[in-house]
């Protein structure tokens, strides 16, 4: 089946042809079988028309980090936080990541599923219509491999899109805290290959951060996950400068997340070696903290830099891809176009998906949202109220 958008009042999205983001008044779309067809002031005849009643239509959001395989959220932790505790503090007495390891290694299938699976109603009902997921909440073998599976179960049934991301070194667990290298030994020797074998995971990341993995242990990980053919991303200088963009510089990564401390010289290697730099300005947001990423520097020094939000059971749970633009903008310094460019098509390039989605295009998948008035700088300005009237998924209209 055929659709035609008629009575666009502006189409924003980013274009390869002039490799910058374009603004088109007045235009119409024509989708068949569920990719774009034709873009221009007029299109030819489909079976469906769609009205967008001259309202912006952008390309769908692609959330580029988020970690939704967990069992409950951590509300606990945000009343530590607001009692004076640290992210570091909490992390030490027992909460913050490991708290979440006992749920989704005792939890059933089905209800990791169903959890997830509404998970994924709430993003796609916000606008993102491709969501990268880790895992790294099970932080064993059986655990990470069983959060893989549910990822990839939930994939095969859900409109939305989801790239999946081992991420075993997102913390070491209870059993390991006084032998930090044999788990990172258990990673490279049993959990890689194991995922490898699975097949589900795409890319692999690592927590490269003090009281995590350090910069020697995160080396390794990310050598051996290479091995294996996965692709490396890393959450890196969160809270320190810890050398975790030098190290993914090193490591030719495909991302480095967080970057809140990220050195000058961090950024360098990042630049020198393709790595995007992914922000994740809700974090900080919801941490209550007021060192954000240095975002004009990094554009200045040439780095590519997409968003995404982090959604997480403790730390940020914010699956508003549009909330995350506010921030951006009000916070980072970053302008509307910039914010929309970071959060569709960079987002789709730091997965691999750039040439399917990220962006309205002829030949790319339908991934669209029209929203409930014309202009794109409202979607910042609108910072928690952002009115969509219909997503189209791969052609589908799903509102």
């Amino acid at each position: 089946m055929s659709l035609k958008l008629i009575n666009i009042g502006e189409l924003v999205t980013y274009n390869s042809e002039s490799q910058s983001m374009v603004i088109f008044k007045d235009i119409q779309i024509a989708i068949d079988g569920g990719k774009i067809a034709q873009i221009a002031n007029k299109v030819s005849d489909c079976d469906n028309i769609l009205d967008c009643e001259n309202k912006l239509v952008t390309p769908g959001y692609v959330d580029s980090h988020t970690h939704p395989v967990f069992l409950n959220s951590r509300q606990d932790d945000f009343s530590y936080r607001l009692s004076g505790h640290s992210y570091d503090d909490i992390y030490k007495n027992g909460g913050g990541i490991t708290s979440s390891i006992k749920g989704v290694r005792e939890a059933s299938d089905k209800t990791l599923i169903d959890s997830v699976f509404n998970r994924m109603n709430r993003f796609l009902s916000l606008g993102t219509t491709t969501v990268e997921c880790k895992t790294g909440y099970g932080l064993s073998l059986d655990s990470e491999l069983k959060s893989l599976k549910i990822l990839d179960e939930v994939n095969k049934n859900h409109e939305i899109d989801i790239i999946p991301t081992f991420m075993g070194a997102h913390a070491f667990p209870a059993e390991y805290s006084k032998d930090k290298d044999r788990y990172v030994k258990i990673i490279c020797d049993e959990m890689i290959p194991a995922v490898k074998r699975q097949g589900i995971a795409k890319f692999n990341d690592v927590f490269c951060e003090n009281g995590y993995f350090s910069i020697d242990q995160s080396r390794k990980i990310c050598i051996v996950a290479k091995k294996y053919g996965l692709f490396n991303r890393m959450h890196a200088d969160e809270f320190t400068d810890f050398g975790g963009g030098e190290l993914a510089g090193e490591m030719s990564a495909i991302s480095a997340d967080h970057l809140m401390n990220v050195s000058e010289k961090g950024i360098e290697r990042m630049v020198e070696n393709n790595v995007i730099g992914i922000l994740l300005p809700g974090t900080t947001f919801s941490l209550g903290q007021d060192k954000y990423a240095p975002y004009k520097k990094m554009k200045r020094m040439g780095l590519e830099i997409a968003l995404a939000t982090d959604y997480n059971p403790g730390s940020c749970n914010i699956q508003s891809m549009s909330f995350i633009l506010s921030l951006a903008c009000i916070f980072l310094g970053m302008s509307p176009l910039d914010a929309i460019k970071a959060a569709t098509y960079t987002s789709a390039k730091s997965l691999f998906i750039e040439n399917i989605t990220g962006s309205i295009e002829i030949g790319k998948r339908s991934d669209m949202i029209i929203w409930d008035f014309e202009n794109y700088i409202k979607i910042p300005f609108m910072v928690t109220d952002h009115p969509i009237k219909h997503i189209i998924k791969s052609g589908k209209i799903l509102n």
